[in-house]
């Protein structure tokens, strides 16, 4: 086992456990060391709102919430397709997550990006060898919305939707259960099949299911509060205008890390980008009006 994998917190591992009895699976290893799906390990799942005071947030990693969705697939499946499928979802994902979504106006669907999953896994030649060698070919896992365990619209229950509602849970948004209380809700999930005929998970008891849905309505309302939609946004203008000014390019936002991008805008010398930046990474709150406030830019 590679130590990426070896030097998982322990609070990860005990987790991936009850995602999957035994942990990772062998077959996943080699795809997990990949140098493509390693780079979300530099990626938090929080669209780069932990990097400002305003939140009191836990890293959990973009990596780490991918084999956490591969590994619920494999649980209910088996199926190595649609594991990998999971398991590559974010493998396109940009610095600051669905930040770049803002940039691109794609405030409610939130996928503007996925269209390079396909791209970035057909050019790793690493990824596609281990995918020759398992007999699996490229359009068989560079979707994972054609499977309904992995992915579907809400309000069903898939893996992705799962696998980020018991992590944020569990401390990386807001501490609403503990690892006992994530095992009792697992293992109340099982396949079901919909008013649709569609496979879909579902509880076994209406209590629990009850339980995690006040929960996952909870951190629901936590997503769309106003410092996150104002950070998200002053993030995506900050991108934007290190783009329109060649400060730096698009295929920065998916070959570096979010530490070497904030770097690079910690030592921006234009237009007040460092100033500001400060500003929102210090603050410990937002204030609001339902009046028109008067803007200010920094001299």
């Amino acid at each position: 086992m590679n130590s990426y994998l070896e030097n998982l917190r322990l609070e990860v591992k005990e987790y991936y456990n009850i995602l999957n009895k035994g942990g990772i699976p062998e077959f996943l290893v080699p795809y997990i060391e990949t140098k493509e799906m390693q780079k979300l390990e530099g990626i938090s799942v929080s669209c780069g709102t932990i990097y400002s005071k305003i939140f009191d947030y836990k890293w959990y990693s973009t990596l780490e919430h991918s084999i956490g969705v591969a590994l619920i697939i494999w649980n209910f499946t088996k199926d190595k397709k649609q594991t990998l499928s999971g398991l590559f979802h974010d493998i396109a994902t940009p610095v600051f997550k669905h930040t770049i979504d803002f940039m691109n106006e794609d405030y409610e669907t939130q996928e503007s990006t996925e269209e390079l999953t396909s791209k970035i896994i057909g050019e790793s030649k690493e990824i596609m060898s281990l995918l020759t060698k398992d007999g699996i070919k490229l359009e068989e896992v560079v979707d994972y919305h054609i499977y309904p365990i992995a992915d579907n619209d809400t309000p069903m229950l898939s893996s992705d939707r799962l696998e980020y509602t018991l992590s944020n849970g569990l401390g990386a948004t807001a501490k609403l259960w503990d690892l006992k209380e994530v095992k009792e809700i697992y293992e109340d999930i099982e396949v079901q099949k919909n008013e649709k005929g569609i496979e879909e998970l579902g509880f076994k008891t209406k209590e629990i299911a009850e339980k995690f849905v006040h929960n996952m309505s909870k951190l629901s309302s936590m997503y769309i509060q106003n410092k996150v939609k104002i950070s998200m946004q002053f993030l995506a203008d900050t991108i934007k205008k290190m783009l329109n000014r060649k400060l730096i390019t698009e295929e920065n936002l998916y070959t570096l890390t979010e530490k070497e991008m904030i770097e690079k805008i910690e030592n921006c010398k234009y237009d007040n980008i460092s100033k500001c930046f400060d500003l929102w990474k210090n603050a410990t709150g937002i204030k609001e009006s339902n009046a028109e406030v008067e803007r200010k830019i920094l001299s």
